[in-house]
């Protein structure tokens, strides 16, 4: 028979063992899905201009992208580089994950508090996993290019017109249309797989890249069916918001990023044996007036 103390080892033992073995993952539903996207929309709301303005940059980024691909007659591109915001949207969102975390913990959310995210102790690990997503996006487009070149060979399409003719009335384009579809769903599953949590991990606890990719194939493992809705979800919404000249992204990409850190709570027990780390110092406001001065913060102290 086990005594109390003895039940007590036990129990500190299996802690550790939980703590060794990683964060502990719940398994969730749709429903919890929907909460996610429910709980992102809200912080949406609350926080319109200052999301509005971290993400304006891709939209800007698309139509850019876009003129590029029209301007040098390079039309298969264009489809592929517009599925590549599924690849690099988690990395991009990092400043929306900041401010859904200030909300949460009732602390101020402003366009200079999310980016915050850059002081994190973890941003260098943030910075490396988002290398690898990057790196990840120019081979999924390297890749487009090559299943385009197999299909109809070096032969640039005349125009937009010519373009869609080719793509939807031969067989060619048939081909194309569903193997550069099934290789960009291998891709996009890679990048859920390898980072659906891994940017909340690192910012909430400051993990390093690799344990947080690993929390990451954790989770979708154990939650299969809900992962792929909310892949299915993400896909759908980026579709949406690239149809009109990519300016619904302006929306699409705040609320995924905001629902994904919700998603993450649900996901992720929190861990009581963790010890918050000390808040950072506020950064010092300075008037626009002293401007010169605030280059030389030594000259100002030794003059004080």
């Amino acid at each position: 028979m086990a005594t109390p103390y003895q039940g007590n080892v036990t129990s500190q033992v299996q802690t550790a063992q939980d703590s060794a073995a990683g964060p502990v993952i719940r398994t969730i539903g749709l429903s919890d899905v929907h909460e996610a996207l429910r709980l992102g929309w809200e912080d949406f709301k609350a926080v319109p201009s200052h999301a509005i303005i971290l993400c304006v940059i891709y939209p800007v980024l698309g139509l850019v992208l876009a003129r590029t691909v029209l301007g040098y007659s390079v039309l298969p591109l264009l489809f592929p580089l517009a599925a590549g915001f599924a690849l690099l949207g988690p990395f991009a969102a990092l400043g929306l994950y900041e401010l859904s975390r200030r909300r949460e913990a009732g602390e101020p959310a402003s366009a200079w508090d999310a980016l915050e995210v850059v002081r994190s102790p973890s941003f260098g690990a943030m910075l490396g996993l988002g290398v690898l997503l990057l790196a990840l996006f120019v081979t999924w487009v390297a890749t487009a290019q090559e299943i385009y070149v197999m299909a109809f060979g070096y032969v640039p399409a005349a125009d937009m017109p010519d373009f869609v003719e080719r793509v939807l009335t031969t067989p060619q384009g048939w081909w194309l249309i569903v193997v550069g579809c099934g290789v960009g769903f291998l891709f996009a599953v890679v990048a859920l797989c390898v980072s659906v949590v891994s940017f909340p991990l690192m910012l909430d606890r400051h993990a390093g890249a690799l344990e947080a990719m690993v929390t990451s194939l954790r989770a979708v493992a154990k939650n299969r069916v809900p992962m792929a809705a909310w892949g299915l979800i993400v896909a759908v919404l980026l579709v949406l918001g690239s149809l009109p000249a990519f300016l619904g992204l302006a929306i699409v990409i705040p609320l995924l990023g905001h629902a994904t850190w919700h998603l993450y709570r649900k996901v992720i027990a929190p861990d009581p044996t963790l010890r918050p780390f000390p808040p950072r110092p506020p950064r010092e406001r300075r008037p626009a007036a002293d401007f010169p001065a605030n280059l030389f913060p030594w000259r100002r102290k030794s003059d004080g």
